[in-house]
């Protein structure tokens, strides 16, 4: 293939070659999918419905559940179909949109947890100005900022991906369309513009997890001068979970987009890009819901709820007949 212009498809990377492993594959990730969608959904709903956590906390909570959902649905319902289906072709048009939704939900979300760390901050090492520093306002303020960096991020990298002239063959190795691989593809040193904006990406990114590290730090030595043993369980509670996922995040995410050539290998791609595009957006909802009671207490509340409402739906509709 001379230029990017005559490829119409890209080839993505196939799990297995053995129809019993491709199927194994599909019911693995439709659970591992049906598990995200069901836990951010409940997430979702509790915090909305509930208005004891209508507070800045789970307001960044909301988003960051709304986040996993498309960054999850970007990539594993097309690698649920290639499995099925066994069909590894992915239209050009198709893999420029899955570029662009994922480095843009992605991007969004890394930002959102310096975000959420920064609440924690606020929220325990300096409780008697969260009103002031995290208002209604500040709160909306901080998370637009967030999706709009995410989605200027999105937008820089994609055209510059996709306007590079690519000879090398339409084979991406890895199961979703992912700027490292694509660039591989490129016959022109003018791939090197885009690896220079991962790596100011990248950068900044480093310094967000700096700034995060940093919080964290305060917040631990807070949490060991409060004199309640309850109050240090609930503090270590929401805040252990957060830089758990983070860190998993930023190591996993910025190993696959600056590894060296030499550190390179289809498994060893799959298996990090596996960890930080699929893993956290699924795990998420756990850790959040496992380790919060507030949270726990909105979602037994919202499930009662509805079983009764289920019931009393059921009963009316027989005295109807």
């Amino acid at each position: 293939m001379s230029n990017s212009s005559s490829i119409t498809e890209f080839l993505l990377l196939a799990f297995a070659d053995i129809r019993e492993l491709q199927l194994l594959h599909f019911w693995l990730f439709l659970g591992i999918y049906l598990a995200a969608l069901l836990g951010n959904g409940l997430i979702i709903t509790a915090i909305a419905c509930d208005h004891h956590l209508h507070t800045p906390m789970y307001f960044f909570l909301l988003n960051l559940s709304l986040l996993d959902l498309g960054s999850i649905s970007t990539t594993l319902p097309k690698a649920m179909d290639n499995s099925l289906w066994d069909n590894r072709a992915i239209s050009y048009s198709g893999c420029a949109a899955q570029v662009f939704f994922f480095f843009f939900l992605i991007s969004a979300e890394f930002s959102l947890l310096t975000i959420m760390s920064y609440d924690r901050y606020v929220a325990i090492c300096k409780p008697l100005h969260y009103e002031t520093l995290l208002g209604s306002r500040a709160c909306v303020h901080m998370a637009a900022a967030a999706w709009g960096t995410g989605f200027l991020y999105a937008v820089l990298h994609t055209a510059n991906t996709f306007s590079l002239p690519l000879c090398k063959g339409n084979a991406v190795d890895q199961f979703f369309c992912q700027i490292p691989q694509i660039l591989k593809l490129s016959c022109s040193h003018s791939y090197l513009r885009e690896a220079g904006l991962l790596l100011a990406s990248a950068c900044l990114f480093f310094w967000c997890f700096v700034f995060i590290v940093v919080s964290y730090v305060q917040i631990l030595r807070a949490v060991l001068r409060i004199p309640s043993e309850q109050g240090r369980h609930k503090a270590f509670s929401t805040c252990l979970p957060h830089l758990a996922v983070v860190s998993l995040f930023i190591s996993t995410g910025m190993f696959a987009h600056l590894k060296p050539p030499s550190f390179s290998s289809p498994t060893l791609d799959v298996v990090v890009s596996f960890l930080y595009s699929v893993i956290p957006p699924a795990v998420n909802p756990l850790i959040y819901s496992l380790r919060n009671q507030e949270l726990k207490d909105a979602l037994w509340k919202l499930i009662t709820n509805c079983y009764f409402e289920a019931i009393n739906y059921s009963s009316s509709t027989a005295q109807q007949f």
